[in-house]
């Protein structure tokens, strides 16, 4: 039988068990971060047939041709009623302050079923450098409604 001992006193005990803690503490963080999955980064719609299977993803079936295209610059802040139309835009992980002073271009398609209603109803897509800034389905007129992206569960 083999006995070791070693002399050790409360100070470098203290010190020792610290040192143990912040190695313990340093190794957690560095693989916590290599295994955080990374945000999804939005994706890119450079074509009109990526506009349309995007709006597809959400559920929507739109005419493949885009009714308008409207480019325009947005302001360097936000007012009313971007600033309203923005909160809508958060809601469904986009955000257009992200593109404050920058050229913006804004594809709105006919919804072809939407629920309820045969026609009447479009969806509006802002492109910003070529990714999904903002989006909205809406419908005009005095029973309309603007909403998100996400297709209507009932």
């Amino acid at each position: 039988m083999l006995i070791w001992t070693a002399r050790l006193s409360k100070k470098r005990a203290v010190l020792a068990v610290i040192a143990f803690g912040l190695v313990m503490a340093a190794l957690i963080c560095l693989f916590a971060r290599r295994q955080a999955p990374e945000p999804a980064a939005a994706p890119q719609l450079l074509t009109n047939a990526d506009r349309v299977t995007y709006l597809c993803s959400f559920g929507w079936e739109v005419e493949p041709e885009p009714l308008e295209t409207l480019q325009f610059l947005l302001p360097e802040t936000l007012e009313e009623p971007y600033l309203t139309y923005n909160d809508l835009q958060k809601s469904q992980g986009l955000d257009l302050s992200a593109c404050c002073g920058k050229q913006v271009t804004r594809y709105t398609y006919t919804v072809t079923n939407y629920p309820g209603r045969a026609q009447g109803v479009q969806a509006n897509l802002y492109i910003c450098e070529d990714r999904p800034a903002a989006g909205d389905i809406f419908c005009a007129g005095a029973d309309g409604f603007q909403e998100g992206l996400a297709f209507p569960k009932s």
